[in-house]
């Protein structure tokens, strides 16, 4: 029996256009819940645990932890990376599951938005319904070179870090396609919509 029938996961890949396919389902009234919002939330929440492993060096001048800092120790060193997840990874879990029993209670459709869900995917075996937003590898680093102005050499390490988004799109059970502008993925995500809420 599936745990939770009436959640979606929405992943994709760097620059495939998730949060622009979130904001439209919120738009539509959907309840989402968002990983990334969690985990920001339970970095504040674990932050003596934290900065008892990394160092205050990782606080900045608010006193709360400056999130570039500790990405700059944890993306350059794979075994701090790790610790930190241990750390984060089973709060934020724990948030998510409780979060989405709540919504499941009115038997409704919402979404979860999960960045890295297949690169995690032995860890949320409890969703078994996945959308995965789509533009090819191409567009992706096209975008990322327009949007945070950089190189083509740098735009590409940063999709690669991920995932290949075609792996992704055969993996998962629906595909909503942004490879076109945003009109195009409003219709894309209205033809989801048909499907799952029909």
């Amino acid at each position: 029996m599936q745990k939770f029938p009436n959640a979606y996961i929405i992943t994709g890949s760097i620059a495939s256009g998730k949060s622009t396919a979130i904001n439209l389902l919120k738009e539509r009234g959907f309840s989402v819940i968002d990983a990334d919002v969690i985990a920001h939330e339970q970095l504040e929440i674990c932050k003596c645990e934290i900065v008892e492993v990394f160092g205050e060096q990782i606080l900045g001048e608010t006193g709360k932890i400056d999130r570039q800092k500790l990405g700059t120790i944890v993306f350059n060193d794979p075994k701090k990376l790790k610790i930190l997840e241990q750390i984060l990874y089973p709060k934020i879990k724990a948030e998510i599951l409780s979060r989405a029993a709540k919504l499941e209670c009115l038997g409704q459709v919402y979404f979860v938005d999960i960045p890295l869900f297949f690169e995690k995917q032995d860890r949320y075996t409890e969703f078994k319904n996945v959308a995965v937003i789509y533009a090819p590898k191409e567009l992706l680093i096209s975008r990322l070179i327009s949007r945070n102005g950089l190189n083509l050499e740098a735009a590409k390490a940063r999709v690669d870090l991920q995932m290949d988004i075609e792996q992704k799109r055969e993996k998962a059970n629906f595909v909503i396609d942004n490879s076109g502008d945003k009109e195009n993925l409003e219709q894309e995500l209205e033809k989801f919509l048909g499907q799952i809420c029909g």
